[in-house]
Protein backbone atom coordinates (compact mmCIF):
# COMPACT_ATOMS: atom_id res chain seq x y z
CA UNK A 1 0.00 0.00 0.00
CA UNK A 2 0.73 3.70 -0.68
CA UNK A 3 2.49 6.15 2.55
CA UNK A 4 0.22 8.36 3.84
CA UNK A 5 -0.60 11.67 1.58
CA UNK A 6 -0.65 14.87 2.95
CA UNK A 7 -3.73 17.04 2.80
CA UNK A 8 -3.33 20.53 1.16
CA UNK A 9 -5.81 23.33 3.11
CA UNK A 10 -6.51 26.45 1.25
CA UNK A 11 -6.00 28.90 3.81
CA UNK A 12 -8.21 31.45 1.67
CA UNK A 13 -10.62 28.92 2.07
CA UNK A 14 -10.51 27.98 5.50
CA UNK A 15 -10.23 31.67 6.55
CA UNK A 16 -13.50 32.52 4.84
CA UNK A 17 -15.33 29.42 6.25
CA UNK A 18 -14.64 30.91 9.67
CA UNK A 19 -15.68 33.89 9.16
CA UNK A 20 -19.46 32.92 7.87
CA UNK A 21 -18.88 30.91 11.05
CA UNK A 22 -18.36 34.05 13.67
CA UNK A 23 -20.59 36.14 11.52
CA UNK A 24 -23.38 33.52 12.01
CA UNK A 25 -23.08 33.57 15.65
CA UNK A 26 -22.96 37.31 16.39
CA UNK A 27 -26.15 37.30 14.26
CA UNK A 28 -27.90 34.75 16.51
CA UNK A 29 -26.82 36.10 19.60
CA UNK A 30 -29.97 38.34 21.29
CA UNK A 31 -29.19 42.02 20.97
CA UNK A 32 -29.90 42.45 24.66
CA UNK A 33 -26.80 40.48 25.64
CA UNK A 34 -24.22 43.00 26.30
CA UNK A 35 -21.33 40.10 24.76
CA UNK A 36 -21.01 37.53 22.41
CA UNK A 37 -21.25 34.32 23.79
CA UNK A 38 -17.59 32.97 23.72
CA UNK A 39 -18.64 29.80 24.92
CA UNK A 40 -19.85 29.32 20.88
CA UNK A 41 -17.17 25.94 20.55
CA UNK A 42 -15.62 25.54 16.76
CA UNK A 43 -15.24 22.16 15.50
CA UNK A 44 -13.83 20.11 12.79
CA UNK A 45 -15.75 17.09 11.47
CA UNK A 46 -13.85 14.96 9.47
CA UNK A 47 -14.70 12.37 7.63
CA UNK A 48 -12.65 9.06 6.63
CA UNK A 49 -12.53 7.29 3.55
CA UNK A 50 -12.80 4.31 5.78
CA UNK A 51 -13.74 3.26 8.71
CA UNK A 52 -10.12 2.55 10.99
CA UNK A 53 -10.06 -1.29 11.96
CA UNK A 54 -8.82 -0.19 15.91
CA UNK A 55 -9.98 2.57 18.01
CA UNK A 56 -7.54 5.35 18.79
CA UNK A 57 -7.16 9.01 20.78
CA UNK A 58 -4.89 11.34 18.89
CA UNK A 59 -3.55 14.56 21.37
CA UNK A 60 -3.69 17.45 19.11
CA UNK A 61 -1.31 20.65 20.24
CA UNK A 62 -2.56 23.82 19.27
CA UNK A 63 -0.74 27.06 18.53
CA UNK A 64 -3.00 29.15 20.34
CA UNK A 65 -4.51 27.99 23.40
CA UNK A 66 -8.70 27.14 23.22
CA UNK A 67 -9.76 27.09 26.50
CA UNK A 68 -9.91 30.61 28.75
CA UNK A 69 -8.24 31.44 31.67
CA UNK A 70 -11.51 31.19 34.04
CA UNK A 71 -11.57 27.69 32.96
CA UNK A 72 -11.63 25.33 35.85
CA UNK A 73 -9.31 22.36 35.47
CA UNK A 74 -9.28 19.76 38.52
CA UNK A 75 -6.34 16.81 38.91
CA UNK A 76 -6.90 13.54 40.36
CA UNK A 77 -3.48 12.83 42.34
CA UNK A 78 -2.40 9.20 43.89
CA UNK A 79 -2.12 8.98 47.79
CA UNK A 80 1.31 9.61 49.16
CA UNK A 81 2.55 6.87 51.60
CA UNK A 82 2.61 7.95 55.03
CA UNK A 83 0.23 11.17 54.62
CA UNK A 84 -3.20 12.16 54.82
CA UNK A 85 -5.41 13.69 52.33
CA UNK A 86 -4.60 16.95 53.44
CA UNK A 87 -0.95 16.62 53.61
CA UNK A 88 -1.15 14.90 50.02
CA UNK A 89 -3.16 18.02 48.45
CA UNK A 90 -0.49 20.42 50.44
CA UNK A 91 2.34 18.61 48.95
CA UNK A 92 1.35 18.90 45.05
CA UNK A 93 0.33 22.55 45.44
CA UNK A 94 3.86 23.24 46.44
CA UNK A 95 5.04 20.75 43.66
CA UNK A 96 2.77 23.23 41.50
CA UNK A 97 3.92 25.97 42.24
CA UNK A 98 7.55 25.47 42.29
CA UNK A 99 7.20 24.15 38.48
CA UNK A 100 5.58 27.27 37.57
CA UNK A 101 2.01 25.51 37.26
CA UNK A 102 -1.09 27.81 37.69
CA UNK A 103 -3.70 26.72 35.35
CA UNK A 104 -4.75 23.78 38.15
CA UNK A 105 -7.68 25.24 40.45
CA UNK A 106 -7.78 22.35 42.41
CA UNK A 107 -6.65 19.04 43.56
CA UNK A 108 -8.33 15.66 44.40
CA UNK A 109 -6.79 12.81 46.16
CA UNK A 110 -7.59 9.35 45.13
CA UNK A 111 -8.92 8.64 48.82
CA UNK A 112 -11.08 11.56 48.69
CA UNK A 113 -12.24 10.34 45.52
CA UNK A 114 -13.21 7.06 46.65
CA UNK A 115 -14.78 8.36 49.93
CA UNK A 116 -16.37 11.90 49.51
CA UNK A 117 -17.54 11.12 46.51
CA UNK A 118 -19.21 7.65 46.04
CA UNK A 119 -23.05 8.77 45.85
CA UNK A 120 -24.25 9.85 42.52
CA UNK A 121 -25.39 13.10 43.14
CA UNK A 122 -21.41 14.40 44.30
CA UNK A 123 -20.12 12.74 41.03
CA UNK A 124 -22.37 14.20 39.26
CA UNK A 125 -21.76 17.92 41.41
CA UNK A 126 -18.28 17.03 40.54
CA UNK A 127 -18.71 16.51 36.50
CA UNK A 128 -20.85 20.04 36.54
CA UNK A 129 -18.20 22.06 38.56
CA UNK A 130 -15.13 21.52 36.00
CA UNK A 131 -14.79 22.12 32.52
CA UNK A 132 -11.22 19.69 32.49
CA UNK A 133 -9.60 16.98 34.37
CA UNK A 134 -6.68 15.84 34.76
CA UNK A 135 -5.29 12.55 36.25
CA UNK A 136 -1.67 11.53 37.61
CA UNK A 137 -0.81 8.62 35.39
CA UNK A 138 0.30 6.51 37.75
CA UNK A 139 -3.87 6.18 38.86
CA UNK A 140 -5.31 6.84 35.53
CA UNK A 141 -6.14 2.80 35.74
CA UNK A 142 -8.32 3.29 38.75
CA UNK A 143 -10.80 6.00 38.10
CA UNK A 144 -13.31 4.54 35.41
CA UNK A 145 -14.96 2.40 38.29
CA UNK A 146 -15.14 5.46 40.55
CA UNK A 147 -16.22 8.16 38.60
CA UNK A 148 -19.09 6.74 36.38
CA UNK A 149 -20.43 6.88 32.35
CA UNK A 150 -21.12 10.79 32.62
CA UNK A 151 -17.78 11.22 32.16
CA UNK A 152 -17.37 9.21 29.44
CA UNK A 153 -20.87 10.46 27.84
CA UNK A 154 -19.79 14.14 28.10
CA UNK A 155 -16.35 13.64 26.97
CA UNK A 156 -14.63 15.02 29.82
CA UNK A 157 -12.86 11.86 31.23
CA UNK A 158 -9.56 12.93 32.94
CA UNK A 159 -6.07 13.02 30.56
CA UNK A 160 -3.11 11.51 31.87
CA UNK A 161 0.03 13.89 33.06
CA UNK A 162 3.19 12.61 34.18
CA UNK A 163 3.93 14.64 37.07
CA UNK A 164 7.70 13.38 37.79
CA UNK A 165 8.49 15.09 34.46
CA UNK A 166 11.17 17.89 34.57
CA UNK A 167 8.94 19.83 31.75
CA UNK A 168 5.92 19.59 34.28
CA UNK A 169 4.54 23.24 33.47
CA UNK A 170 4.86 22.81 29.40
CA UNK A 171 3.59 19.38 29.43
CA UNK A 172 0.62 20.47 31.64
CA UNK A 173 0.38 24.01 29.26
CA UNK A 174 0.12 21.74 26.21
CA UNK A 175 -2.40 19.25 27.00
CA UNK A 176 -4.71 22.00 29.00
CA UNK A 177 -4.72 24.25 25.44
CA UNK A 178 -4.49 21.65 23.15
CA UNK A 179 -7.77 19.05 21.97
CA UNK A 180 -7.95 15.61 21.97
CA UNK A 181 -9.49 13.70 19.05
CA UNK A 182 -11.59 10.37 19.47
CA UNK A 183 -11.40 7.82 16.08
CA UNK A 184 -13.93 5.18 16.81
CA UNK A 185 -14.07 1.95 14.43
CA UNK A 186 -17.75 1.93 14.60
CA UNK A 187 -18.00 4.78 11.86
CA UNK A 188 -16.54 6.76 9.17
CA UNK A 189 -17.05 10.82 11.26
CA UNK A 190 -15.06 12.16 14.18
CA UNK A 191 -15.26 15.28 15.48
CA UNK A 192 -12.43 17.46 17.12
CA UNK A 193 -12.66 21.15 18.81
CA UNK A 194 -10.12 23.62 17.74
CA UNK A 195 -11.54 26.89 19.05
CA UNK A 196 -14.35 29.09 20.47
CA UNK A 197 -15.74 31.90 18.76
CA UNK A 198 -13.99 34.64 20.42
CA UNK A 199 -10.51 33.88 19.16
CA UNK A 200 -9.78 35.57 15.88
CA UNK A 201 -10.05 34.20 12.37
CA UNK A 202 -6.22 33.31 11.75
CA UNK A 203 -5.77 31.90 14.80
CA UNK A 204 -8.53 29.62 14.35
CA UNK A 205 -7.47 28.91 10.61
CA UNK A 206 -3.77 28.19 12.42
CA UNK A 207 -4.93 25.47 14.75
CA UNK A 208 -7.25 24.05 11.65
CA UNK A 209 -3.92 23.75 10.08
CA UNK A 210 -2.02 22.57 12.85
CA UNK A 211 -4.85 20.10 13.97
CA UNK A 212 -4.84 18.32 10.43
CA UNK A 213 -1.59 17.80 10.16
CA UNK A 214 -1.22 16.20 13.30
CA UNK A 215 -4.38 13.98 12.49
CA UNK A 216 -3.29 12.94 9.42
CA UNK A 217 0.44 11.58 10.64
CA UNK A 218 -1.06 10.14 14.11
CA UNK A 219 -3.88 8.44 12.23
CA UNK A 220 -3.08 4.59 11.74
CA UNK A 221 -4.22 4.13 8.04
CA UNK A 222 -2.47 4.50 4.85
CA UNK A 223 -3.22 5.96 1.67
CA UNK A 224 -5.80 8.69 0.78
CA UNK A 225 -7.05 9.15 5.13
CA UNK A 226 -9.45 11.87 5.22
CA UNK A 227 -12.45 12.37 2.35
CA UNK A 228 -14.44 15.86 3.95
CA UNK A 229 -13.77 18.38 6.35
CA UNK A 230 -15.78 20.65 7.74
CA UNK A 231 -16.16 23.44 10.04
CA UNK A 232 -19.30 23.97 11.99
CA UNK A 233 -19.98 25.44 15.28
CA UNK A 234 -22.81 23.89 17.88
CA UNK A 235 -25.87 25.88 15.88
CA UNK A 236 -24.72 26.21 12.71
CA UNK A 237 -24.34 24.45 9.92
CA UNK A 238 -21.29 22.34 8.67
CA UNK A 239 -19.18 24.39 5.94
CA UNK A 240 -16.31 22.14 3.81
CA UNK A 241 -12.99 23.48 3.78
CA UNK A 242 -11.23 20.47 1.94
CA UNK A 243 -12.78 17.51 -0.93
CA UNK A 244 -10.38 14.97 -1.95
CA UNK A 245 -9.85 14.20 -5.41
CA UNK A 246 -11.06 11.02 -6.66
CA UNK A 247 -8.13 10.72 -8.95
CA UNK A 248 -6.70 8.10 -6.83
CA UNK A 249 -9.15 5.84 -7.25
CA UNK A 250 -7.99 5.87 -11.15
CA UNK A 251 -4.32 5.44 -9.95
CA UNK A 252 -5.25 2.48 -8.27
CA UNK A 253 -6.79 0.96 -11.14
CA UNK A 254 -3.23 2.26 -13.64
CA UNK A 255 -1.69 0.15 -11.09
CA UNK A 256 -3.45 -2.70 -11.04
CA UNK A 257 -3.00 -2.88 -14.94
CA UNK A 258 1.10 -2.16 -14.43
CA UNK A 259 0.91 -4.68 -12.01
CA UNK A 260 -0.44 -7.17 -14.27
CA UNK A 261 2.83 -9.38 -14.90
CA UNK A 262 3.64 -9.24 -11.23
CA UNK A 263 -0.04 -10.60 -10.67
CA UNK A 264 0.11 -13.26 -13.69
CA UNK A 265 3.68 -14.57 -11.93
CA UNK A 266 1.89 -15.25 -8.66
CA UNK A 267 -1.03 -17.06 -10.85
CA UNK A 268 1.57 -19.38 -12.31
CA UNK A 269 3.43 -20.00 -8.60
CA UNK A 270 -0.60 -20.79 -7.38
CA UNK A 271 -1.15 -22.97 -10.25
CA UNK A 272 2.45 -24.88 -10.10
CA UNK A 273 1.60 -25.06 -6.30
CA UNK A 274 -1.55 -26.83 -7.11
CA UNK A 275 -0.04 -29.14 -9.87
CA UNK A 276 2.44 -30.66 -6.72
CA UNK A 277 -0.66 -31.06 -4.02
CA UNK A 278 -2.88 -32.63 -6.95
CA UNK A 279 0.29 -35.00 -7.82
CA UNK A 280 1.24 -35.58 -4.14
CA UNK A 281 -2.96 -36.66 -3.84
CA UNK A 282 -2.80 -38.95 -6.52
CA UNK A 283 0.57 -40.47 -5.96
CA UNK A 284 -0.77 -41.23 -2.01
CA UNK A 285 -4.47 -42.41 -3.06
CA UNK A 286 -2.26 -44.79 -5.63
CA UNK A 287 -0.34 -46.16 -2.62
CA UNK A 288 -3.30 -46.35 -0.55
CA UNK A 289 -4.96 -48.74 -3.26
CA UNK A 290 -1.97 -51.00 -3.52
CA UNK A 291 -2.11 -51.49 -0.20
CA UNK A 292 -5.44 -52.33 0.78
CA UNK A 293 -5.04 -54.51 -2.33
CA UNK A 294 -2.12 -56.55 -0.51
CA UNK A 295 -3.78 -56.36 2.57
CA UNK A 296 -6.37 -58.25 0.68
CA UNK A 297 -4.29 -60.99 -0.95
CA UNK A 298 -2.65 -61.82 2.35
CA UNK A 299 -5.43 -62.67 4.65
CA UNK A 300 -4.65 -65.95 6.40
CA UNK A 301 -7.09 -68.95 5.52
CA UNK A 302 -9.58 -69.53 8.48
CA UNK A 303 -8.42 -73.35 10.38
CA UNK A 304 -11.18 -74.86 12.39
CA UNK A 305 -9.77 -75.20 16.06
CA UNK A 306 -10.68 -78.59 17.72
CA UNK A 307 -12.24 -78.69 20.98
CA UNK A 308 -11.39 -81.13 23.21
CA UNK A 309 -14.11 -84.02 24.29
CA UNK A 310 -16.89 -83.42 26.65
CA UNK A 311 -17.47 -87.22 26.47
CA UNK A 312 -16.03 -87.85 30.32
CA UNK A 313 -17.30 -84.53 31.62
CA UNK A 314 -21.19 -85.69 30.40
CA UNK A 315 -20.13 -89.65 31.80
CA UNK A 316 -19.14 -88.65 35.10
CA UNK A 317 -22.10 -86.14 35.37
CA UNK A 318 -24.34 -89.50 34.38
CA UNK A 319 -22.63 -91.40 37.39
CA UNK A 320 -23.44 -88.71 39.81
CA UNK A 321 -27.20 -88.40 38.95
CA UNK A 322 -27.51 -92.10 39.01
CA UNK A 323 -25.76 -92.20 42.54
CA UNK A 324 -28.50 -89.16 43.26
CA UNK A 325 -31.19 -91.29 42.38
CA UNK A 326 -30.23 -94.47 44.25
CA UNK A 327 -30.14 -92.82 47.45
CA UNK A 328 -33.32 -90.96 46.77
CA UNK A 329 -34.71 -94.35 46.09
CA UNK A 330 -33.06 -95.76 49.36
CA UNK A 331 -34.41 -93.43 51.53
CA UNK A 332 -38.16 -93.81 51.68
CA UNK A 333 -37.30 -97.83 52.16
CA UNK A 334 -35.46 -96.78 55.14
CA UNK A 335 -38.36 -94.38 56.54
CA UNK A 336 -40.86 -97.71 56.00
CA UNK A 337 -38.70 -99.61 57.84
CA UNK A 338 -38.42 -97.48 60.41
CA UNK A 339 -42.43 -97.02 60.50
CA UNK A 340 -42.64 -100.95 60.82
CA UNK A 341 -40.26 -100.79 63.69
CA UNK A 342 -42.53 -98.04 65.67
CA UNK A 343 -45.32 -100.27 64.96
CA UNK A 344 -44.06 -103.33 65.89
CA UNK A 345 -43.14 -101.84 68.95
CA UNK A 346 -46.91 -100.39 69.62
CA UNK A 347 -48.23 -103.67 69.17
CA UNK A 348 -45.88 -105.16 71.88
CA UNK A 349 -46.67 -102.69 74.08
CA UNK A 350 -50.81 -102.97 73.77
CA UNK A 351 -49.99 -107.13 74.13
CA UNK A 352 -47.71 -106.13 77.61
CA UNK A 353 -50.93 -103.83 78.51
CA UNK A 354 -53.20 -106.46 78.34
CA UNK A 355 -51.44 -109.41 79.78
CA UNK A 356 -50.83 -107.41 83.06
CA UNK A 357 -54.58 -106.33 83.16
CA UNK A 358 -55.25 -109.62 82.79
CA UNK A 359 -52.87 -110.53 86.02
CA UNK A 360 -54.51 -107.75 88.22
CA UNK A 361 -58.02 -109.05 87.22
CA UNK A 362 -57.11 -112.62 88.52
CA UNK A 363 -55.20 -111.19 91.48
CA UNK A 364 -58.70 -109.55 92.88
CA UNK A 365 -60.51 -111.82 95.41
CA UNK A 366 -64.14 -113.16 94.57
CA UNK A 367 -66.69 -111.35 96.82
CA UNK A 368 -68.42 -114.07 98.59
Amino acid sequence: MADKIDVALDRTQVKKAVQALQAFIKTKSTGESLFVDDSQQISLLLTLWKIPRQAQTIRIPLPHGQRTDTDEVCLFTRDEPNMTSEQTQRFYKKLLQERGVKNISEIIPYKVLRTEYKPYEAKRRLLGNFDMFLSDDRVRRLLPSHLGKHFYERKKEPLSVNLLSKHLARDIHSIIQGTVLKVTNKGSCCMVRIGHSAMSADELTENIEAAVKTVVTKLRMKGHVIKVIHVKSLTSVALPIYNSNLSHLGEKKQVTTDETPQKKRKAARKQAKKQQTETTKQTDAAEEKKVEEAEEEEIPQLVPIETPNKKPKLEVAKKKKQQQQQQLEKAPKAAAAKKGAKAQRKVTKTKMAGKTESKVKRRVPKVK
